[in-house]
């Protein structure tokens, strides 16, 4: 087998349940534990892990809403507008989009009221963020 196979069955492992442990990644990568462990130090050293997180099925959060916010930002302000953006207690995750939006990000509030002022008050307020379009997730699917 590859290095690249072996790298990748690891990271597909990882994708499906983050909260595995390096025994249960072995098994179903077929590689040993100590393998498991020095790709997985070398993927977070090289970047290409960069987290873990859990999967939320937005439907079953009590009392929470979960908005995808796609944001234009002028070119000239996007640097520093997406530095300040990233600082955000709300703001959850930003992705540099190459889609219908300049960004995307994730945000988390209370309800959609609550997702509502984050925007008019944080977002928006933030130079160079010209346009906020918050799309709120209903049910996780797959």
């Amino acid at each position: 087998m590859s290095v690249d196979s072996t790298e990748q069955r690891i990271l597909d492992v990882l994708e499906e349940d983050a909260q595995a442990s390096y025994a249960e990644i072995a098994d179903r990568a077929g590689v040993s534990k100590p393998t498991v462990r020095k790709y997985i130090d070398k993927l977070e050293s090289e970047g290409v892990i960069v987290g873990y997180s859990a999967d939320i099925d937005p439907k079953k959060l009590a009392s929470r809403s979960i908005a995808l916010v796609g944001l234009e930002v002028a070119s000239e302000r996007y640097v520093e507008a997406t530095r300040e953006l990233k600082q955000l207690e709300f703001v959850e995750s930003l992705y540099a989009s190459s889609g219908d939006h300049t960004l995307m990000a994730e945000v988390r509030a209370a309800d959609g009221d609550a997702v509502g002022r984050i925007i008019a008050e944080d977002i928006l307020a933030v130079d160079g963020v010209e346009e906020a379009h918050p799309s709120f997730l209903q049910e996780r699917l797959k």
